[in-house]
């Protein structure tokens, strides 16, 4: 009996422990859902306020919004194309790597560009705006050429796959229709010979073939023909025959 409960202790502890393991997990995946989703939300707002910017400033206030735009719309592009990549493509790791990399000079140059909105002094802002300018464009430069490189290393992989499938086929399709393939033919049967006409040698020609010339040559005899016997003196001459 003792034994009994035991098992059923065991049991149910065993049950609350997957319970909240299993609660854990899905409070954890909807927490994460909840961020995603929180994070998606800021960052369009803040794409559109920028855009707002870039539009209703002039001035260069009104360009380090359109540069902040443009440096995390690319950035945002490139890391979606590479998470994407990987995830088929192991090869991409080490360009997720350096993408990494280059993520740390975004982020610095976007907090940059965050805190100089806000800068009253025009003057100062013109100044650093052109080397702020070139920062923008060789990170976005080296961004869209990883992105871009990416994809076609996709494109590539996926005509490679294509071309090998579609030999596959055409070598099924061959099989499968292997009734259609051609045969040797023989070699059509000797026609007969026509008839002459009236007034010519009526005898009737045949095509002209190796045979033919055979057989059209004398026969040569086999054994020679023996020769004619020499006749001697004391030998009788035959009489001839009476005719009476």
């Amino acid at each position: 009996m003792e034994a009994v409960i035991a098992v059923f202790a065991l049991l149910f502890v065993l049950f609350v422990a997957l319970g909240a393991y299993a609660a854990t997990k899905a409070i954890g995946a909807a927490k994460r859902g909840v961020d995603r989703t929180i994070t998606q939300a800021r960052r369009t707002v803040e794409d559109h306020t920028l855009r707002a910017k870039s539009f209703g400033r002039p001035g260069p206030a009104g360009e380090i919004a359109e540069l902040r735009l443009k440096l995390r719309t690319s950035m945002r592009a490139t890391q979606d194309a590479l998470h994407a990549g990987v995830a088929e493509d192991e090869s991409l790791k080490e360009s997720l790597g350096l993408f990494e990399r280059l993520s740390v000079h975004g982020r610095e140059l976007d907090d940059d560009l965050r805190r100089l909105e806000s800068e009253p002094d025009r003057a100062t802002l013109a100044e650093r705006l052109p080397r702020l300018r070139e920062r923008t464009e060789r990170i976005v430069h080296s961004a869209d050429s990883l992105r871009w490189a990416v994809r076609d290393r996709a494109g590539h992989l996926a005509d490679d796959d294509l071309d090998a499938l579609t030999a596959q086929i055409d070598v099924e399709t061959g099989a499968l229709r292997h009734w259609t393939t051609t045969e040797p033919t023989t070699p059509p049967p000797a026609s007969w010979p026509e008839t002459p006409a009236a007034g010519t040698d009526h005898r009737q020609t045949w095509p002209e073939t190796p045979e033919a010339r055979t057989s059209e040559e004398p026969a040569r005899p086999a054994i020679t023909p023996p020769a004619a016997r020499p006749s001697y003196p004391w030998q009788k001459r035959p009489r001839p025959e009476s005719t009476t």
